[in-house]
């Protein structure tokens, strides 16, 4: 005699609940990790100055064949160079198209500032500093390093996390520097001497529509960005295992999320209006005999 067993498997409808609930639950555990470390910024500095100090030299310069060739700056100053001189290219050839190459000046003002710069200067956080905090964590965990500090009664959020938040954002500053320098003098050497626009023409746009709210603006994009960054970065290293393989995988995961909200903070922070029609009229016309002769 041949019984039949039912065999109880689970609904899809219950599997897209469970993958729904696991998500937000680690979604959860992030916001809650973030918020910790940000939170402990403050006391990382007061607490452990000589490990911060450490940290911004390290992501700075770099260690071993990094340093050797002047660290992430260097590195950015290369990626910067690349994308002002194609900004020169593009930008050069598409404008004189319709015949308004002049204004290639107004580009390297305008995307370079607001776009390039704080953009370069995050990517390269994430695929430099940010992957190496995710690697030395993630080994830290797996060697119950990590472990072993919080049996000591160490806060392990504060001197892991935080510190190296505070240094990665620290450490922006100079590469975000040399980002906008680098990629303003590539677009000019681009667009005078390559394609051999006036340097006067060039100099008036550029210096046009070139603003220091917009510089400003920037600036804070890029400390935001480098913030995020490093807090998903230390978490991804917070979190491995499964071995040399996870902490491999943490490091994959951790770049492609703050390479994302990296690109979510540039994209949904808009920079207020910096021109007004007014000081449009003032800045083009400083004598206000424009405004003289169309009354006339």
């Amino acid at each position: 005699m041949t019984t039949d067993v039912e065999v109880d498997r689970p609904s899809h409808l219950s599997e897209l609940t469970d993958q729904a609930i696991a998500a937000t639950r680690r979604l959860g555990e992030q916001t809650a990790f973030y918020g910790s470390a940000l939170a402990a910024t403050a006391d990382a500095v007061r607490r452990y100055p000589g490990e911060v100090l450490r940290l911004i030299a390290v992501m700075g310069m770099g260690t071993g064949a990094l340093a050797v060739i002047g660290g992430t700056v260097v590195i950015v100053g290369f990626l910067t160079l690349s994308t002002g001189a194609l900004i020169a290219v593009q930008g050069y050839n598409t404008l004189s198209n319709v015949g308004i190459e002049a204004l290639t000046g107004f580009l390297g003002a305008f995307l370079n500032v607001r776009f390039i710069a704080p953009a370069t200067a995050g990517v390269a956080l994430a695929a430099t500093i940010g992957a190496g905090a995710t690697a030395q964590l993630g080994a830290m965990r797996i060697n119950e390093e990590i472990d072993a500090l919080e049996v000591m009664g160490i806060r392990v959020v504060t001197y892991l996390a935080a510190t190296r938040i505070v240094a990665g954002v620290v450490a922006v500053v100079p590469i975000y520097t040399v980002a906008v320098l680098m990629s303003f003098l590539a677009t000019r050497f681009g667009t005078t001497m390559i394609y051999g626009q006036s340097r006067g023409v060039y100099d008036h746009y550029f210096t046009t529509f070139l603003h220091p709210n917009d510089l400003a603006w920037s600036f804070f994009e890029a400390l935001a960005m480098a913030a995020a960054v490093m807090a998903v970065h230390t978490y991804y290293g917070f979190t491995a295992s499964g071995g040399p393989a996870g902490v491999g995988e943490a490091v994959g995961r951790a770049v492609r999320t703050s390479i994302t909200a990296g690109v979510f903070i540039l994209l949904t922070t808009r920079c207020p209006s910096t021109v007004s029609p007014a000081t449009s009229t003032s800045r083009a016309d400083p004598d206000g005999e424009g405004s003289e002769r169309n009354s006339a």
